[in-house]
């Protein structure tokens, strides 16, 4: 059977740990999405916005703020189609304040390049293997007990803890390719924990099971 594969971005362009059923991990490290949906795997979840709403907040991401054990902060909207199209941030925020739209965060503004990206690696209609991922939604999917920030010394340890129920974490990470991050490398771990969830039909599906689309046919949802 196809690994699963879980993809957190990373200096030069995608982290992607594959992990086989009996939990071996392979990692990738590939400069676009384009190579990164080329790679073999049943499922791919990818820690980035997939479904672009038109107007408005994605109903995954208010459910996301408000999930157990999150901080709204670790969550921030996604901003609308029409962004994509923006040359710089002033005239993001300009193009929302002139359709009445929400300004994108500066957050959501630096990582659009890579929402562009997957959007135009997906193709039409999209390939259906790939779904969102919130790193922060799986690890507390996983492990209620995952609280501290992501970068601290304790909330490293209590994600290695966390995916210690799925893989050989330290096995894993003596073979990260060097340039990546701990926390890349643990969101792209847990990112395969949630595909695998997804492939096996046990996932939890924010907002719910019946998400709704955007104007490409992208579900706009969260799996974990």
């Amino acid at each position: 059977m196809a690994p699963v594969l879980g993809v957190d971005g990373c200096p030069g362009g995608w982290l992607a740990a594959a992990v086989d059923d009996d939990g071996s991990v392979r990692w990738f490290v590939r400069a676009d999405a384009v190579a990164v949906l080329d790679l073999p795997a049943a499922v791919i979840g990818i820690d980035i916005p997939i479904g672009l709403p038109e107007a408005g907040r994605r109903g995954c991401d208010r459910s996301a703020r408000r999930y157990p054990g999150m901080s709204p902060s670790a969550v921030f909207f996604t901003p609308v189609r029409a962004v994509l199209n923006a040359a710089d941030y002033d005239g993001a925020r300009a193009m929302c304040r002139a359709r009445g739209e929400p300004a994108p965060s500066i957050q959501a503004w630096h990582i659009l390049g890579k929402v562009a990206q997957v959007d135009a690696a997906l193709g039409d209609p999209p390939d259906l293997r790939v779904v969102e991922v919130h790193p922060e939604v799986s690890f507390r999917t996983l492990d209620p007990r995952v609280t501290a920030r992501k970068k601290s010394l304790a909330g490293v340890g209590q994600r290695i803890r966390a995916l210690a129920t799925f893989v050989d974490v330290g096995e894993a990470l003596a073979a990260v390719p060097g340039g990546a991050r701990m926390d890349d490398a643990l969101d792209a771990l847990v990112a395969a924990w949630s595909a695998r969830r997804w492939r096996d039909g046990t996932a939890v599906v924010l907002p719910g099971d019946d998400p709704p689309t955007d104007g490409r046919g992208r579900p706009m949802r969260i799996v974990a």
